[in-house]
């Protein structure tokens, strides 16, 4: 049986991809706006907690077909990656400890702090503690 640190080469380059597909679509989605279709800005306080929401001019064509093809290329990845010969090599929690191993494998050509980059650092006196 082979070990986690024998990762081929492909599922490892599936991975390192997936990582970059889910961190450009997050980022992507986080500068969209909140709706895909232009709607009005809403209040609502009467819930369990309040909720509000500006005005939103929608999506464009061209951010809808740049979301659309990420999600796809993620999809694509992800069912590679999970549905790789390399699995069958294992049964139970070797798999499941395998797999967990892989997602926290980072190739030579990445980032050591992940697929978003380097964290924002922290401002003087603003520490956990400060929060």
């Amino acid at each position: 049986m082979a070990t986690p640190h024998d990762f081929p080469s492909d599922l490892l380059a599936g991975q390192e991809e997936l990582h970059q597909i889910r961190a450009e679509l997050s980022a992507l989605l986080k500068r969209l706006p909140w709706s895909v279709a232009p709607l009005d800005g809403f209040s609502d306080s009467g819930g369990w907690r309040k909720v509000e929401r500006p005005a939103s001019p929608g999506w464009t064509a061209d951010e809808q077909a740049e979301v659309e093809k990420l999600r796809r290329r993620e999809h694509e990845l992800a069912v590679f990656v999970t549905t790789h010969r390399y699995w069958s090599e294992f049964t139970g929690p070797d798999g499941v400890d395998a797999r967990a191993r892989l997602k926290h494998t980072r190739t030579a050509h990445s980032s050591p702090e992940g697929p978003g980059g380097p964290e924002e650092p922290e401002e003087p006196g603003k520490g956990a503690e400060d929060a």
